[in-house]
Parts: structure tokens; C-alpha cells; sequence
């Protein structure tokens, strides 16, 4: 299922390489053989936003494992202008405080402002510009 959705896009940075992201999508679940975790990971990613517990669940691999590969295909992503990870911040469920400023792509433990540790998580993807 694709999504049609308009996702209103914020960039973040001095490079723009990060983008915040006020909006979801739908995703498939393709079945990969011969690729690593990495390159599956970037093809889950890619149009979609994901947290890393619904990444661990369609890997099959452990959730801190998806979070260490995540820091890895930031960096790769940024090589390639054609392509901008995407994430989408954490926020607190009892007074919305959204983790704009954070730089760890892992889920905070609790709210600066209310030290409440309902807190939402991160979602992550990667967004393709159209060449032309």
C-alpha cells in the first residue's frame, strides 16, 4: 500500500541533511534475501516512516541493534544528495514537549518539562528527490 498523504517537511542543520517530519505512511513488507540488515533497513526506510521497535519487528533483529544501524545509514545517506533521512522527533504524551534538539536517534527516558516517561517514538525513514 502506498500512501498519498502531503507530509509537510522541516529541514534541520547546517547541511539540511535531517529533515522532521509532521505526517505518517503506510508501508509493504518486502521479503529481501541477499542484501545486509543495512541495505534492508534503507529499503524499509525509504517513503516510510518507521520506529525502531516496528524495524526490529519486520528484521527480526534486536530493537538496540536496529538503533546502532540507524546511526550508520545516517551518515551514508548524507553522502548521497539524492536521498535525506528523515526523522521524525519523540514527543511527551502528557504535556506534547517534541525533542526537536536531540541529537541520539534513541528513545528519551523522560520529559525535561514534566518528567513524565510516556514518551513517544522516534520514526525515522529516508526521502528520495525526484531527478529532473
Amino acid at each position: 500500500m502506498e500512501s498519498t498523504r502531503q507530509v509537510q517537511y522541516t529541514k534541520i542543520g547546517a547541511d539540511a541533511s535531517c529533515l522532521f517530519i509532521d505526517s505518517s505512511f503506510a508501508y509493504d513488507r518486502p521479503m529481501w534475501l541477499a542484501q545486509t540488515s543495512r541495505q534492508r533497513l534503507i529499503e524499509l526506510l525509504t517513503g516510510t516512516l518507521l520506529s525502531s521497535h516496528q524495524l526490529a519487528q519486520l528484521l527480526g533483529i534486536p530493537e538496540r541493534q536496529v538503533e546502532d544501524h540507524l546511526v550508520h545509514i545516517v551518515k551514508t545517506i548524507a553522502r548521497d544528495p539524492t536521498r535525506t533521512f528523515l526523522l521524525d522527533p519523540s514527543e511527551c504524551q502528557d504535556c506534547a514537549f517534541a525533542f526537536r534538539d536531540r541529537t541520539r536517534l534513541t528513545r528519551p527516558s523522560r520529559c525535561p518539562r514534566c518528567r513524565s516517561e510516556a514518551i513517544t517514538s522516534p520514526r525515522y525513514g529516508i526521502r528520495e528527490e525526484q531527478a529532473g
